[in-house]
């Protein structure tokens, strides 16, 4: 059971470890880009609104967050670890790390 923090779910599926350390299914695994739009364009299809949100497009929602490492560029491990740099809500900061 994985928490309901994004990242940790990117993690999850992107390392199949047990808490522990274990490999748990890693014929399971996906890469770190599928994760993420298992995350953003998938999330937003499968509860119909591909149109509005899901992608960075124009006339869509500005909900995103600004992270403080690429994680499809760190290693898999430390996906878990990347810290939120900022959040936007409607196309307008609500939350800028110090």
């Amino acid at each position: 059971v994985v928490s309901g923090a994004p990242l940790l779910g990117i993690h999850a599926a992107v390392n199949q470890k047990t808490r522990s350390g274990q490999d748990c299914a890693p014929g399971e695994r996906i890469t770190p880009e599928e994760a993420l739009r298992c995350y953003t364009v998938n999330g937003a299809y499968a509860t119909f609104e591909e149109k509005i949100k899901g992608s960075l497009e124009a006339g869509k929602l500005a909900d995103l967050v600004l992270l403080a490492e690429d994680p499809t560029r760190v290693e898999p491990e430390r996906i878990k670890d990347i810290t939120v740099a900022a959040t936007m809500v409607g196309g307008e900061f609500c939350y800028e790390r110090e």
